[in-house]
């Protein structure tokens, strides 16, 4: 893949933010930046506010202005899934990433996945099965049950973790796949947190429908405490949407 394109980025870094003043200020944008500033490739970060409300827009604002390659795309606040579709579909660069702003998998993991994709692959996701250092016993159990349903409902037992916020995309390919989403690909204003979950099960669910080349890898991470992971609603809200994607296609909704 061709990593020095006069005036394309080959990488697009595209992260989602709600309410993040508190990490922003402990530099987490800082981290971002000062890894992707000593590449040898074209890139761009393209920081999606998803209606925060807090000073999380302005201090985005504040960033770009002093660094070169990152950009601000304002939304009303429709969620997560929405708040990344917006950054995925204004990418330019040949691989697209999208990852969390507070970096519990570090950008510089990046590196692990990148190599695939001049092995032919289409998608490569992070994975975090080998370790979840700091998690909670309860939301390991809990991850391990969901992969089960997830498994026997949807056919994705090739899948070991559909969740790790860390995954790129071939961009030639993102139209195509992320044009086709059901659950959460129009979009609409919500109110309060909304990390949904199915969305990232759809989107793998989709790429294999599409049989695009899949590949996990393990990568480092380590978690964090957020006020808006709620095991139990997220579990029953995930639930919910793998019931949903199985009905859509039974009406032929993803062909």
């Amino acid at each position: 893949m061709q990593k020095n394109d006069t005036g394309v980025p080959f990488l697009t870094v595209v992260i989602p933010a709600y309410n993040e003043e508190t990490n922003i200020r402990l530099g987490a944008l800082d981290k971002v930046e000062h890894y992707l500033s000593r590449q040898d490739y074209r890139f761009e970060v393209i920081l999606v506010d998803d209606g925060s409300e807090d000073e999380t827009l302005s201090l985005l604002e504040d960033f770009t202005r002093q660094n070169k390659g990152f950009r601000v795309v304002k939304n009303p606040h429709q969620g997560k899934a929405a708040t990344v579709i917006t950054g995925i579909l204004a990418a330019r660069g040949t691989v697209v990433l999208f990852t969390d702003l507070d970096q519990a998998t570090p950008l510089s993991e990046v590196e692990k996945l990148l190599p695939w994709f001049e092995s032919g692959f289409d998608v490569v996701i992070g994975s975090r099965n080998s370790q979840r250092r700091g998690a909670p016993t309860l939301r390991i159990i809990m991850a391990r049950g969901f992969m089960l349903i997830r498994s026997v409902m949807l056919g994705m037992s090739g899948i070991s973790d559909t969740q790790c916020g860390f995954k790129a995309f071939r961009r030639s390919r993102v139209n195509d796949l992320f044009g086709r989403l059901q659950l959460y690909g129009s979009k609409h204003t919500v109110s309060g947190s909304m990390v949904t979950a199915g969305f990232d099960i759809e989107v793998l669910y989709l790429a294999k429908q599409l049989r695009l080349k899949i590949k996990e890898v393990p990568v480092d991470w380590h978690y964090v405490e957020t006020r808006r992971v709620n095991p139990l609603k997220d579990s029953v809200q995930a639930l919910s949407d793998i019931i949903r994607i199985r009905i859509n296609t039974w009406k032929g909704k993803y062909a």
